[in-house]
């Protein structure tokens, strides 16, 4: 009988911390540091969950507007003075990438598969990985350029705070000519060049992953799951 509850307890204890992993290890987008950062496990990088803190943080950076909005210059001394800080306590974080491909510039813009235009292929930047394959959001032209798609937009923000429905500065300025900057639209989808002097919103990342530990709700439900197991064990035995 001893042996039968032993058992019982294992399998019992077995199953809620199997639970447990399914909570953390199946999402590709995991809140950590209290919900102050999202790492994202596909690209193993860490976003700001916050898309908008330089709406009420600007470490000291002039030129940042009351929303928040910031030129592409003003956006990478924001950066620095963040690092400066060693904000969270990390000092490598970064304007997200985007990497140009196929034919230099964006002579390739398209409505599918290049590094420019709606659609594009989201390996050539983390802001369009995020919008895309993470959030699973829409473009306002479909493949095959056929406008407006059904449900297109920014309909989901997952977990961040402040996801503006705008465009976003990316990290590279536009090697055909500097006075350009990329950037992604959070609107509609699209990743392009435009002026550095314009004033975009700016969503900071970093390289790697923030150790993520279990929101305390999550661990409540799930220990008290594992005691109504265990307790029902034991009233099962108790019957025989």
């Amino acid at each position: 009988m001893k042996n039968k509850t032993t058992m019982l307890l294992f399998t019992a204890i077995a199953l809620s911390a199997g639970l447990l992993f399914a909570t953390t290890a199946n999402a590709s987008l995991v809140f950590a540091l209290g919900g102050q950062v999202v790492n994202d496990t596909d690209h193993n990088i860490t976003w700001l969950a916050n898309a908008n803190l330089a709406d009420t943080q600007n470490f000291g950076v002039s030129g940042i507007n009351a929303n928040g909005t910031m030129n592409w210059n003003t956006a990478g001394l924001w950066i620095a003075a963040m690092n400066i800080a060693n904000y969270l306590g990390y000092n490598d974080w970064r304007l997200p990438t985007v990497t140009d491909t196929d034919t230099p510039g964006c002579s390739d813009f398209a409505f599918s598969g290049t590094d420019c235009g709606f659609n594009v292929n989201t390996a050539t930047g983390e802001l369009a990985h995020l919008f895309y394959d993470e959030l699973g959001n829409k473009s306002f032209y479909n493949a095959s350029g056929i406008w407006p798609q059904s449900g297109w937009g920014l309909t989901n923000t997952g977990p961040f705070s402040n996801l503006q429905s705008t465009n976003y500065w990316s990290g590279p300025e536009y090697a055909q000519n500097t006075d350009f900057a990329w950037y992604f639209s959070m609107t509609n989808g699209v990743q392009h060049v435009t002026n550095n002097y314009h004033n975009l919103f700016a969503l900071a990342v970093r390289p790697g992953q923030v150790a993520a530990v279990p929101e305390p709700a999550t661990t409540w439900l799930l220990g008290l799951g594992l005691l109504g197991m265990v307790g029902a064990a034991r009233r099962r035995l108790a019957l025989r």
